[in-house]
């Protein structure tokens, strides 16, 4: 557009358009933006809708002003903070409301315009699920709809020609954003931009009390999905190792600092390695679940020596990672400082009752796996019951759920476990992660939850290593072959968070088909779509380029250059063109001479303005004018002889003289 026109007041199919795309933009932003700016939108809304009705004024600079800093401090108020994710959305959803309101020419609408668009992109900071990315189609057509309804110079225009026309526009770009999509470089980002203190996100943490994982249960929040390269393996090898919580002051297990001397884990590879891969949601941690022992080929990733994955930086957006485990390695054979310190580690004083009992074992059993067995067998066969409700512990934890309530969750048995172990003078520490899944077999893939949280037991035995038990399939078995949601699908407590969730609903066969399905498109948008990166790509680039493919894809190429070039050239709309560049060579002549053709003028009405302005020359105008409409919209001739000598016609009779008039008024 030119100067002239972007000076213009905006259209109302135009403001129609962008009013929708605003609303459209902004409800996806409701859960990560103050609540007042919401109602600030609804009232901008309304204010501008008053304005082009004529029923109300623009705001002066001073109301913009104070509108400008009230909704800053509001920001601040609500955030604490101007910086960060969320304060940053809050911040650029305000300036896209506030410039709605003192919008009044197409310049303005074009800049309101492009940021939408931004606003759209913003927007996968928060969700990048298949819902959302097929829910942005909606704001992008709506914002295009807006921009053509800028350039149109009907006000009249018919709405939905105008939607068909954005519609037919993203269409057109599908292949290029295809191939921008597979050849456009991954690089590594420069600089990430974390969740700001991880608010509202469920999950592990790096110390547990007996009953924080009761309180995971009731979500159903997604962890991640992990497909296999063979055979599923059986439920009760699906240890998903998180962290390993080493340190124990009496109430809550937590991970100690590295060691000195310990960084690197000591490990022999033994049998089969059992690939997989998992597409991880975010967490704010830098903890990968994996089986144990695993190895990923990411550079980012390394494996601990406590054996767990963990990756340099947290996970602030899907990851997709693969790796490999060796479930029959043998670890930490040779003992080490680390054995002999933190893994014995207890406090001084505290649950004396456990303490004699352990005494008792290590007196009847001389090896570790004999005592280990025995305080099993005392969970399996004494009154203990599984439960996500057990009652509050005492100072003495320990105590209080081994001889008092027994009723406890994973962290109660797998916790009670370990001091037992480490007071009878064995190595030991609680590992906490996920245990289990849910298969698709849509998908051939597992689902891993919140409410798989699950804490288990390793102890040190020489020769052997870390051998992993777990103490709660001794006390319910149900929990560890099919998994929490049927062991306690009658408690209360499970799922509480998710009164809504389609998970209560698994019993309806058609419910239960539609959630998996929906569940398997999102897997498949997360690992093709969002985990095609800088790794995924280039094995798809050598796969595609290796071998005959290369003569294949250099002749589809040329095919598609010659497409794309018949495409922009067309030929068959040649003789359309050429009567074009005669209407524009008849525009130019008559600005030369000082009559300018005004934005949506059409050809008849300019034709009539400009034998008002020489009249002289009416004749040679309408001549041309009429024959160019009967070429371009009537029966068009394959000659276009007779216009061509309509212009020279006009040429002549337009004395040169004329062109340095100083009268240039339209």
């Amino acid at each position: 557009m030119s100067k002239a026109e972007l000076s213009l007041p905006i259209s109302r199919i135009a403001l129609t358009w962008l009013l929708l795309a605003q609303a459209l933009i902004i409800v996806p932003f409701v859960m990560h933006v103050p609540p007042p700016l919401i109602g600030l939108w609804l009232v901008c809304t309304l204010w501008r809708i008053q304005v082009f009705r004529m029923r109300a004024r623009i705001p002066s600079a001073w109301v913009k002003v104070a509108l400008l800093i009230g909704t800053a401090g509001g920001v601040y108020l609500a955030r604490g903070t101007l910086i960060g994710l969320e304060a940053g959305a809050a911040l650029l959803i305000a300036a896209f409301v506030l410039k709605m309101l003192e919008m009044h020419t197409r310049r303005d609408a074009l800049v309101l315009i492009l940021l939408g668009f931004f606003c759209v992109v913003v927007g996968y900071l928060f969700e990048s699920n298949l819902f959302w990315g097929l829910f942005t189609l909606l704001p992008v057509g709506a914002l295009l709809a807006a921009l053509i309804g800028l350039n149109q110079s009907d006000p009249q225009s018919n709405p939905g020609a105008t939607l068909r026309l954005a519609g037919k526009l993203m269409l057109q770009a599908v292949p290029l954003m295809l191939v921008l999509f597979l050849f456009f470089p991954r690089l590594e980002p420069i600089w990430s931009l974390p969740q700001p203190g991880n608010k509202g996100m469920t999950g592990l943490s790096d110390n547990m009390a007996p009953g924080d994982m009761a309180e995971l249960s009731r979500s159903p929040a997604l962890v991640f999905r992990a497909s296999f390269d063979g055979e599923l393996p059986a439920r009760n090898r699906l240890y998903w190792r998180s962290l390993t919580l080493d340190q124990f002051d009496g109430r809550r297990w937590s991970q100690s600092a590295p060691t000195q001397g310990v960084q690197l884990a000591q490990w022999q590879k033994q049998g089969e390695p059992l690939g997989y891969s998992i597409v991880m949601e975010p967490s704010g941690k830098p903890w990968l679940p994996s089986l144990d022992v695993s190895q990923s080929d990411q550079g980012d990733v390394r494996l601990m020596s406590d054996f767990r994955l963990q990756r340099r930086r947290p996970v602030s957006q899907s990851l997709m990672y693969a790796a490999q485990a060796w479930p029959q390695a043998l670890r930490d054979v040779r003992p080490n400082a680390y054995l002999q310190l933190q893994a014995l580690q207890l406090p001084a004083k505290g649950n004396p009752q456990a303490r004699q009992w352990a005494a008792d074992l290590q007196r009847r059993y001389r090896q570790p796996d004999r005592l280990a067995e025995a305080v099993l067998r005392e969970f399996s066969e004494q009154a203990f019951h599984y439960t996500l409700k057990p009652p509050v512990l005492g100072p003495d934890s320990v105590d209080d759920f081994l001889f008092a309530s027994r009723q406890g969750f994973c962290a109660h048995y797998a916790g009670a476990m370990v001091f037992v172990l480490r007071a009878a003078g064995i190595p030991a520490r609680v590992v906490a992660g996920y245990q289990g899944g849910e298969f698709n077999p849509a998908g051939e893939y597992l689902t891993v939850r919140q409410y798989d949280a699950h804490a288990w037991v390793e102890y040190w035995q020489p020769e052997i290593g870390w051998r992993s038990v777990d103490p709660t399939a001794a006390v319910a078995p149900q929990r560890i072959e099919q998994g929490l949601e049927q062991a306690l699908a009658a408690d209360e407590a499970f799922l509480a968070d998710a009164p809504m969730s389609a998970l209560r609903y698994r019993h309806v066969p058609w419910l239960n088909d539609l959630r998996l399905g929906w569940d398997n498109l999102n897997y498949g948008w997360q690992r093709w779509v969002l985990g095609y990166q800088g790794q995924q790509q280039l094995q798809v680039l050598d796969r595609w380029f290796s071998g005959w493919q290369v003569p294949a894809f250099v002749v589809a190429l040329l095919l598609a250059l010659a497409l794309g070039v018949l495409w922009v050239l067309k030929p068959w709309q040649r003789e359309s063109d050429a009567q074009l560049r005669l209407f524009n060579a008849f525009e130019r002549l008559l600005a030369r001479h000082g009559l300018r053709r005004l934005p949506g003028e059409g050809a008849q009405a300019f034709g009539e303005r400009a034998a008002l302005r020489f009249p002289q020359q009416a004749l040679a105008i309408e001549d041309f004018i009429v024959q160019f409409i009967a070429q371009r919209y009537a029966a068009p001739s394959t000659s276009l002889h007779g216009l061509r000598r309509a212009l020279k016609n006009l040429r002549r009779q337009l004395p040169w003289r004329l062109a340095s008039a100083k009268n240039r008024h339209p």
